[in-house]
C-alpha cells in the first residue's frame, strides 16, 4: 500500500529549487540524509519525476553491497554500459578511470541538464564515492544537479564517514529526513481506513513507529483485516507479512551487532510483559477479594442507626477518575510544582535506562555507551517510546515480537540466559534473575540451579505460591541428582495443591515418594502426600501411604513416631478411620509410651477432652508439661497445634494464640502439612470464641474456597455463616447455606460444625423444626466420633432450645442436663455457663432464676462475650416474668449494649425486643465516643494510637489491610476526630 509522501514539503521545495538552479548552469550536490525507512528512496524518485517534468535528463543508480569489488560500479550504473571498463578490476589505474568517466558525465551534461540520482550512496565501491565526492567539487559550474541518499541511523557498530564529511559545506546541501509525527502518521492511516476510530488509529501508528516504511507494511498486512478488528500484537496475525519483513530487513541493514541488541531488549521486555500482565491478573483477582472481605467487614457496624456524615477519605475514594493518571494542576503554583517534580523525576529515569543499557550491553557483549546512544536515537526515532519509570520500551508490541520474530527459540533461550547472568553479576534482584531463567533451556550450570531454588524459597515465604510453582518447575528441568529432585518434587506437588492445582500436585508428591532419599525427606514427603489426599477425601488412603513408609522406617522411632500422630490427625476427616486411628494410638501408649511420643501424648489429650473424659485444667497441665520436653522438629508441629486447639477450648484464649503464632512460624513455606491448617483453623475458632465477627468476615470467607474441595464445607464456612447470621445478615447466610448439597457429602468435623451452624441459620429464619433436625444430626455425628464434650459443638444445647420452642419442655430438660453434666467435667466458663442458662430457662421456677444468675456469674470473667450477652438476656427475661421488672430491664439493658459494642445484630435486636416486652426502653445508643467502638474497632485503634502503620496492624492481626482502614475511618467518625494523633487523648477519656 504506498501513499502521497507526508511532511515532505522542505525536501521538495530544496529539490525543487536545485534543479532550478541546475538548469540555470549552476550544479550542487544535495544529500539526502535519514534513518532506514524514513522514505529517502521515495523522495528521490519524486524529485526525479520532477526533474523529468522540468525537463532535466534523469542518470539512476541504486548502490548495493554486491558491487563493491568492482571500481567505479556505481557511477557506471549511471553512466550506462561504456566498453573500455568491461575488465577493469581492482588495482587499476583508478586517476584515469575517473578522469575518463568525469569526461562522459560533461558529455552528457552539454546535450542537456542533468539529475544524478544516486541511492544509498553509503553501500557504494569506495572508487565511486570518491568519484562522487570529486564530481560535488567541480559542478557547480555545470548544469548537472547530484541527488545521494545516505542512511544515517545510529548503530552500535560506528559507520565510516558520510560522503560529504570532506567536502565544503558551500558545495553541499544536506537534508536530514525526520521519522513521521503521530498526526502525520494518523492522516496515512485515516487515509487507507476512513472509518477507523481514534484508538486504533493511534494503535497503528504506535506499530509504525514513525517510519513511513513500517507503516505502509503494516496496513499492506491489515487491509484484509480493517477495524473494528484489533490491530495484532504478534506478527502471526499478519498476512502477507509484509510487515514483518520490513522490521527484518530494517534491523538487517542496522548490522548484526545493532540487531542483537534490538532483540535482546525485545527479549527482555517480552519476559518482563509477560510476567506484569500475570501480576496484574493476580493483583485483579487479589483485589476482588479485597472488595469481597472490606464488605464482609462491615457487617459490625449492620443494623445501627448511625447518621453520619462522610467518613474520612471517602470523597477520595469516591472521585470520579480523569482520563489522566493524575489530576491536572488547578493553579499556577500547582503547576510549577508539577514541573519540578518533572524534573526531579528526569535523573531517575536517566538512570533507569542507564542501567538496563548496562544489563543489554552485558548481555549481548557490546558497548554500554554505544547502547545507551541507540536507546537515545532510537526513541527520537519513535521506535522506542519511555514508560513511567523512564526506561525505553518498543513502541508497540507487534514491533517488539517483529524484532524478535528474527530469533530462533534456541537463540531467544540463551538470550534470556545471557541476560539472567548478567543481571545475577550486577546484583539484581533474585526474582528478576529467575524470570529471566523461565525463558531459558536448561543450563547445567550451578548457578542457575542456586537461583531458581532460592527464588522459589522467597517467593513462597512472601506467599506467592504461583511464582514458587513456576521457579521450581523450571528447576526440574535442570540435570539433579535423585535426592535433591525428590526434594523438589516434595515442594513443587505441595505448592501445586496449595494454589488449587490440587490434580497437578498429587502426582508430583506420589513421584517423589518413589524416589530414592533420605528417611526424614521420605518422611516430609509423606505427611504432604497424604495431607493432599485427605483434602480430596480420600482418608483411608492417606493413612495407608503413612503406613506403609513407617513399615520402612524400624531404625527410625522418631521418625515413624511422627508418621503415627500424622496418621491420627488425617483420620480426624474420616470416623470409620479415626475410630481405628485412636483404637490403635490408645493400645500402644497402655502398653509402650515412648512408642508414642510427645505429639501422639497430646493428641490423647485432646481425644479425651472431646470424650468428656478430662477436666480443662487437668488437660492443660498435661499438655504444658509435654510442650517442655524436647520435640522431633517433625513431630513439633502436631504437639503445638494439639495444644493450641485444647487452649482455646479451655477458654485460654492468650496462650493458645501463641502457640497457633509459634506453631505457624515454624511451617516450611513450601511444603505441605496437616497442621498448618489446623493451627488456621484454630486462629479463626479464636476469633469466633472473641466475638471478632468483622475478623472472621473479612478472612474466612476466601480461606474456604482455598480449601473447598468435591463442594464439601469447611469450618471457614461454618464460622462465616454464624458470623454473618450473628451480625444481621440472614440473606447472605441463606445463600452461603444453600450452596452446598449436604446428602452426599463425605464425613469430616467440618461437616458437623456446618451443620451446627446451619442449625443457628435456621432458628434464626424460624425454622425450629429444621435447625432441631441439624442440631441432633450434629449430635449424632459427634457422638459416632466419639466426640461427646461440649467443647467444639454445643449441639445439645442448642437442640434443648429449639425443644423449649416447640413445647417439648420435658425433651429440653434432659438435654439441658446432660449437657451441663458434660460441661463440668470440662469446667470452664464457656462450656458451663451456655449450659447453665439453657438449664435454668428449662427448669423454670425459682430454680431457673437460680440456674440463670449462676449463668451470668460464671461468664462474667470469662473471654466468651456474646455467651455472656445471652446469658444476660435469658436471665433478664427470667426476672421480668418472675416479676422483678428493674432488674431484668436492668440485665436487658446490659446485655444490650455489649451487644451493641460486641457488633452482634441478632442478639441487639433480640434484647430491643425483650425491653419492650418488659416495658422499658434501652438508654440511647453510645454511637459515638470511645464507648461505641466495637472490639475489633477498639484493638486496631489502640495499636493505631502506639504507633504502628497499617500494614503492621493488619500483619499482626491478619487482617486485609484495607480492613484496618475500614475500622480506622469508622473509629475516626465515632471518636469524632481527624487525624492518627488524636487516637491517644480520646482513647484514653
Amino acid at each position: 500500500m504506498t501513499g502521497p509522501l507526508r511532511e515532505r514539503e522542505d525536501a521538495h521545495a530544496l529539490l525543487t529549487a536545485e534543479a532550478e538552479r541546475a538548469r540555470a548552469g549552476a550544479g550542487r550536490l544535495v544529500l539526502l540524509r535519514g534513518a532506514t525507512g524514513t522514505g529517502r528512496s521515495a523522495v528521490l524518485e519524486a524529485a526525479a519525476a520532477h526533474a523529468t517534468h522540468l525537463g532535466l535528463r534523469v542518470l539512476r543508480a541504486r548502490c548495493s553491497p554486491d558491487d563493491i569489488a568492482l571500481p567505479f560500479s556505481s557511477v557506471l550504473h549511471l553512466l550506462g554500459s561504456v566498453p573500455e571498463f568491461a575488465d577493469v578490476g581492482p588495482g587499476d589505474d583508478d586517476r584515469g578511470s575517473a578522469a575518463r568517466l568525469w569526461r562522459l558525465l560533461r558529455s552528457y551534461a552539454d546535450e542537456s541538464p542533468l539529475m544524478v540520482a544516486v541511492d544509498d550512496v553509503h553501500l557504494a565501491d569506495e572508487a565511486s564515492r570518491r568519484w562522487f565526492v570529486e564530481a560535488a567539487r567541480h559542478i557547480d559550474r555545470l548544469p548537472v544537479l547530484l541527488v545521494a541518499t545516505e542512511r544515517s541511523q545510529y548503530d552500535i557498530d560506528p559507520r565510516p564517514a558520510g560522503l560529504t564529511h570532506a567536502l565544503s559545506p558551500s558545495v553541499v546541501r544536506t537534508h536530514t529526513l525526520a521519522p513521521l509525527t503521530d498526526n502525520a502518521s494518523a492522516d496515512l492511516v485515516r487515509a487507507a481506513f476512513p472509518t477507523a476510530s481514534d484508538r486504533w488509529t493511534a494503535d497503528c501508528v504506535r506499530a509504525g513507529a514513525g517510519s513511513p516504511l513500517l507503516l505502509h507494511a503494516l496496513l499492506d498486512d491489515l487491509d484484509g483485516a480493517p477495524p473494528p478488528t484489533a490491530v495484532p500484537r504478534t506478527c502471526a496475525a499478519l498476512y502477507p507479512g509484509s510487515y514483518p519483513a520490513a522490521v527484518s530487513w530494517w534491523l538487517d541493514s542496522a548490522g548484526p551487532a545493532t540487531a542483537e541488541v534490538a532483540r535482546t531488549l525485545a527479549a527482555l521486555e517480552q519476559a518482563e510483559r509477560t510476567e506484569q500482565t500475570e501480576r496484574a491478573v493476580r493483583a485483579e483477582r487479589a483485589a476482588e477479594r479485597e472488595a469481597s472481605a472490606e464488605r464482609a467487614e462491615r457487617a459490625e457496624n449492620v443494623g445501627r442507626a448511625v447518621s453520619a456524615g462522610p467518613a474520612e477519605g471517602s470523597v477520595a475514594r469516591n472521585a470520579v477518575p480523569g482520563p489522566f493518571p493524575g489530576p491536572a494542576p488547578a493553579t499556577e503554583a500547582e503547576a510549577d510544582t508539577d514541573t519540578e517534580a518533572a524534573h526531579e523525576a528526569l535523573p531517575a529515569a536517566e538512570a533507569a535506562t542507564d542501567t538496563l543499557a548496562a544489563l543489554v550491553a552485558d548481555a549481548s557483549g557490546a558497548d554500554p555507551a554505544r547502547v545507551s546512544g541507540w536507546f537515545t536515537a532510537m526513541t527520537r526515532l519513535g521506535v522506542l517510546r519511555p514508560d513511567r519509570a523512564g526506561r525505553p520500551r518498543y513502541a508497540h508490541p507487534l514491533l517488539r515480537d517483529a524484532v524478535l520474530g528474527g530469533w530462533s527459540p534456541a537463540r531467544r533461550q540463551d538470550a534470556h540466559r545471557a541476560v539472567a547472568q548478567a543481571m545475577l553479576r550486577r546484583g539484581d534482584h533474585l526474582d528478576a534473575v529467575a524470570r529471566q531463567l523461565l525463558g531459558s533451556a536448561p543450563t547445567g550450570l550451578p548457578w542457575a540451579l542456586r537461583v531458581l531454588r532460592d527464588a522459589a524459597t522467597v517467593a513462597a515465604r512472601d506467599a506467592r505460591p504461583d511464582d514458587a510453582v513456576r521457579y521450581l518447575r523450571r528447576a526440574l528441568q535442570e540435570p539433579l541428582p535423585d535426592d535433591l529432585r525428590q526434594r523438589l518434587l516434595t515442594e513443587l506437588g505441595s505448592l501445586e495443591y496449595a494454589s488449587a492445582d490440587t490434580p497437578a500436585g498429587i502426582p508430583r508428591l506420589a513421584e517423589a515418594l518413589d524416589l530414592p532419599a533420605e528417611p526424614r525427606d521420605q518422611v516430609r514427603t509423606a505427611i504432604a502426600l497424604g495431607t493432599a489426599l485427605v483434602g480430596r477425601g480420600e482418608v483411608r488412603t492417606a493413612v495407608e501411604v503413612l503406613r506403609r513408609l513407617e513399615t520402612r522406617l524400624a531404625g527410625h522411632p522418631d521418625l515413624a513416631r511422627a508418621l503415627q500422630t500424622a496418621s491420627a490427625l488425617l483420620s480426624d476427616q474420616d470416623q470409620t478411620v479415626r475410630r481405628e486411628a485412636y483404637r490403635w494410638l490408645t493400645d500402644t501408649a497402655e502398653r509402650s509410651p515412648e512408642l508414642v511420643g510427645a505429639s501422639g501424648q497430646a493428641l490423647l489429650v485432646r481425644y479425651a477432652a472431646t470424650a468428656g473424659d478430662l477436666p480443662a485444667r487437668e488437660a492443660m497441665r498435661r499438655l504444658r508439661t509435654l510442650l517442655t520436653e524436647p520435640a522431633d522438629p517433625l513431630a513439633e508441629p502436631f504437639l503445638l497445634g494439639t495444644a493450641a486447639a485444647v487452649a482455646q477450648w479451655a477458654d485460654e484464649l492468650d496462650e493458645a494464640e501463641r502457640l497457633v503464632e509459634r506453631g505457624l512460624a515454624g511451617q516450611h513455606p513450601s511444603l505441605l502439612h496437616p497442621m498448618e491448617q489446623a493451627l488456621l483453623d484454630t486462629r479463626w475458632d479464636i476469633a469466633a470464641a472473641r466475638g471478632a465477627y468483622g475478623t472472621l468476615l473479612a478472612a474466612l470467607p476466601e480461606a474456604g474456597r482455598a480449601r473447598r474441595t468435591g463442594g464439601s464445607p469447611v469450618n471457614a464456612d461454618a464460622h462465616t455463616l454464624l458470623a454473618l447470621v450473628e451480625t444481621g445478615r440472614t440473606p447472605q447466610a441463606r445463600r452461603l447455606a444453600d450452596t452446598f448439597d449436604l446428602r452426599d457429602t463425605p464425613d469430616s468435623w467440618e461437616l458437623n460444625r456446618f451443620l451446627y451452624a446451619r442449625g443457628v441459620l435456621r432458628f434464626t429464619e424460624g425454622d425450629v423444626a429444621g435447625a432441631l433436625h441439624d442440631f441432633l444430626e450434629c449430635g449424632r455425628r459427634q457422638s459416632a466420633r466419639a466426640v461427646h464434650s461440649p467443647v467444639v459443638t454445643p449441639w445439645r444445647t442448642a437442640a434443648a432450645e429449639c425443644r423449649l420452642a416447640l413445647g417439648n419442655s420435658q425433651e429440653a430438660l434432659a438435654l439441658a442436663t446432660e449437657e451441663l453434666r458434660l460441661a463440668r467435667v470440662w469446667n470452664t466458663p464457656r462450656t458451663t455457663g451456655r449450659a447453665l442458662r439453657v438449664l435454668g430457662r428449662a427448669t423454670r421456677g425459682r430454680r431457673g432464676l437460680e440456674l440463670g444468675a449462676e449463668a451470668v456469674a460464671v461468664l462474667r470473667d470469662s473471654p466468651a462475650e456474646a455467651e455472656l450477652v445471652a446469658s444476660l438476656l435469658a436471665h433478664g427475661r427470667q426476672l421480668t416474668a418472675a416479676g422483678e421488672r428493674g432488674r431484668g430491664r436492668d440485665h436487658l439493658r446490659e446485655g444490650a449494649e455489649r451487644a451493641e459494642r460486641l457488633g452482634s445484630v441478632r442478639l441487639l435486636t433480640y434484647a430491643e425486643q425483650a425491653l419492650r416486652t418488659a416495658g422499658g426502653r434501652r438508654t440511647t445508643p453510645a454511637h459515638t465516643g470511645s464507648g461505641s467502638l466495637t472490639g475489633s474497632e477498639r484493638r486496631i485503634a489502640e495499636l493505631a494510637a502506639d504507633g504502628r502503620t497499617n500494614t503492621e496492624i493488619a500483619d499482626l492481626l491478619h487482617v486485609a489491610r484495607r480492613t484496618v482502614e475500614t475500622h480506622l475511618t469508622s473509629s475516626y467518625r465515632k471518636l469524632g476526630i481527624r487525624r492518627r494523633g488524636e487516637l491517644r487523648g480520646v482513647l484514653d477519656d
